[in-house]
């Protein structure tokens, strides 16, 4: 399936709305402007398995650019707005970006990254000035019809970067055509329900992986998404109502704030047409998923995968009831828990999370990276830790990386957080290791209050008792610090080592 068959069997059905303007696009009009796109990377002399990269917010035009590459046989980076301009120039030069295309919008970043991207072709959407040119005008004269040499292109993303510089993940092109079915595909059908008739609505960013990838699958399979510019607790909740959304894509965040909205304005609309709301990317905190099951029903599907794709986990709503906190069970390649020699485990046995007969795994440009990710078996690795119970079922602790040693015990700051943030002051949570001098490091949360006016002693001691009451005494906090908003990624990963780091002398994040 692809958008093109939906242009000459549904033209008319919207392939996508924008939620704050209201901008639809239909999949007849989807297809000709992703026609005229993969024209002209044509002319620019783009052939299949060269890059173009892409940095713009949730644009109108997002969509037609991603498919105009794929149908061209390219890969698209699609790349964080939130970056600097060296990151963004060091991701653009890595994957080796022909073409670079960025909006207005962006354009104060846009003027920063130009000279240090030599040599690449720069556009913009919605207004142009020099070095960009202007993409509208360069589509313009572009026909409509497909070109004549189709190939089915792929995505190049990179990872979020938490724990150091992104990495590329670059899946070889099949040299199929353009509607081949791929595994997400039967995945979203077989699994979590969606079909032609779906209304999906995606709350996060479209240059991150899964909102990228699932908003194009839906449009693989004829449904409609619905493109929030950015997340709104109220907003997102009143356009399930107004759209009749049956399914979506979320993180814990997105959860934790509609969750500590006013009982009343959560009342107040209507959701029962959700039946697939899907989340991943970060930790959900088990009080939390119950509480959204108890609010939106059964309707909660979780998985655990990557950007790399070596594997996949799936739990549904029922299966997590009976297996509250697990991840779920694998449905691409075969879980092993590992020891540090990368040997399997007992059940319930904690070790490095890895998957054997998966997809490979290879990070562009990073040869050292992709061995880290093999053990001696050949089996692949995120870098998580977790265990296992006796029917198969996933339990994640936390990433090695962000593991704390205080006083030669290892303390995971997962759960720690997860409690934290239930508390009704939190807004956010995040726990690291900060140096001590007698037990090499101490336990310390940093606290982003739903209130910053409540941001000090009364409320770090009243956090402190909270922890007492239901941790064990390593894992309590030796201490409670507060910032305004924490560094997490608009697709709800933590990025940790920005807090971390700032203990260890390495960075000036404003703590208190």
């Amino acid at each position: 399936m692809h958008p093109s068959v939906h242009a000459r069997t549904r033209p008319d059905r919207a392939a996508y709305v924008m939620a704050g303007s209201g901008e639809t696009v239909t999949y007849r009009q989807l297809d000709e402007r992703s026609n005229q796109g993969a024209h002209f990377f044509r002319s620019l002399g783009l052939r299949p398995g060269d890059v173009v990269a892409l940095m713009m917010e949730n644009n109108p035009r997002y969509f037609e650019i991603a498919w105009a590459a794929q149908r061209a046989g390219l890969y698209y980076t699609c790349i964080s707005s939130k970056l600097t301009a060296a990151e963004v120039a060091y991701i653009v030069e890595d994957c080796g970006a022909q073409v670079l295309i960025t909006s207005a919008a962006l354009a104060p970043l846009a003027n920063e990254l130009a000279p240090l991207v030599p040599g690449v072709k720069l556009y913009m959407v919605g207004g142009a000035a020099t070095p960009y040119a202007s993409l509208e005008e360069a589509l313009r004269s572009q026909p409509i019809t497909p070109i004549a040499d189709e190939t089915a292109g792929s995505d190049m993303l990179y990872s979020s970067g938490t724990t150091g510089r992104p990495k590329g993940v670059k899946p070889p092109l099949t040299g199929g055509p353009i509607d081949a079915p791929n595994a997400l595909q039967m995945m979203v059908q077989s699994l979590f329900g969606f079909s032609e008739d779906s209304v999906y609505l995606s709350p996060a960013p479209l240059y991150h992986a899964a909102p990228l990838r699932w908003c194009m699958t839906v449009q693989r399979i004829g449904g409609t998404v619905v493109v929030m510019e950015r997340f709104d607790p109220e907003t997102a909740l009143a356009l399930i109502e107004k759209h009749r959304c049956d399914a979506g894509q979320f993180v814990p965040t997105h959860f934790v704030r509609m969750l500590k909205l006013p009982e009343a304005v959560r009342a107040r609309y209507d959701v029962s047409s959700m039946r697939s709301a899907v989340h991943a990317a970060a930790p959900c905190p088990p009080p939390v998923k119950a509480q959204m099951i108890d609010w939106w029903g059964p309707v909660l599907h979780e998985y655990y995968a990557g950007t790399e794709g070596n594997g996949f986990c799936y739990i549904n709503s029922e299966d997590w009831l009976s297996h509250r906190g697990s991840v779920g069970r694998a449905v691409l390649g075969t879980l092993r828990i590992c020891d540090e020699a990368g040997d399997p485990v007992a059940a319930r046995t904690e070790g490095t999370v890895y998957f054997e007969g998966g997809p490979p795994v290879n990070y562009h440009n990073a040869p050292e990276k992709t061995a880290e990710s093999y053990n001696r078996h050949g089996w692949t690795t995120l870098g998580d830790v977790g265990w296992m119970d006796e029917e198969g079922f996933l339990y994640l602790t936390d990433r090695k990386s962000f593991m704390i040693i205080s006083g030669g015990v290892n303390i995971y700051p997962q759960e720690v957080e997860n409690l934290l943030v239930t508390h009704p002051k939190v807004a956010d949570a995040a726990v690291v290791g900060a140096p001590n001098e007698e037990m090499g490091e101490e336990v310390v949360a940093v606290i982003q209050p739903l209130d910053w006016r409540d941001a000090g002693e009364p409320l770090a001691a009243e956090l402190l008792a909270f922890a007492r009451a239901n941790l064990s005494h390593v894992k309590i906090p030796r201490r409670i610090d507060f910032m305004p908003e924490l560094p997490r990624h608009p697709t709800g990963k933590l990025y940790k080592r920005l807090i971390r780091d700032a203990y260890w002398g390495k960075t000036d994040a404003r703590i208190v």
